[in-house]
């Protein structure tokens, strides 16, 4: 498969995808008004990468041709926008959706709707059980206590003595 279909069946699915999992963002203005902001930076980077001579691509895998070492590619046509392949456009517009789309049905869903701060989880396990022991099952360190608190060791009874005394 060459990168052009590798881009097309990209796109297609995360159109697909977008329609069939109730978000439609690629009928809403704001997507399309975001995607504009997107896109020329895209292009302002791609441009520069690959009219610079940075970045070749072989003219069998893309629409274009492929342009000779040190002759500079076409700005518009045989296949380019300002430089940049159709493909990459492509690819970089089924990226965006598929995210956004996966962002907004997580979203719907109820995945990490609060924000966490603090310790990390291996502290806050350990804590939590730390708390829930009694002072010889803590000393021992192995009566009742999942293996992350185990894990936590001397660690997190230093944790637990901080939580009590505060």
């Amino acid at each position: 498969m060459t990168y052009t279909q590798l881009a097309f069946s990209a796109a297609a699915l995360a159109v697909v995808a977008d329609l069939l999992l109730r978000t439609r963002l690629v009928t809403r203005k704001v997507f399309w008004m975001s995607y504009a902001i997107i896109v020329f930076f895209q292009l302002l980077s791609n441009g520069v990468l690959t009219g610079s001579g940075t970045v070749h691509y072989d003219g069998d895998v893309i629409i274009g041709s492929s342009s000779p070492e040190g002759v500079r590619p076409p700005f518009v046509g045989d296949g380019r926008i300002a430089y940049a392949p159709v493909e990459d456009l492509l690819f970089g517009f089924a990226m965006i959706l598929w995210s956004q789309t996966l962002w907004i049905l997580w979203g719907r869903r109820g995945v990490d709707r609060e924000p966490r701060s603090g310790p990390p989880i291996w502290v806050r396990e350990a804590l939590r059980v730390q708390a829930t022991c009694t002072q010889s099952e803590c000393e021992s360190g192995q009566r009742g206590r999942p293996a992350t608190a185990r894990r936590a060791g001397a660690h997190g009874r230093r944790l637990a003595r901080l939580v009590k005394t505060s």
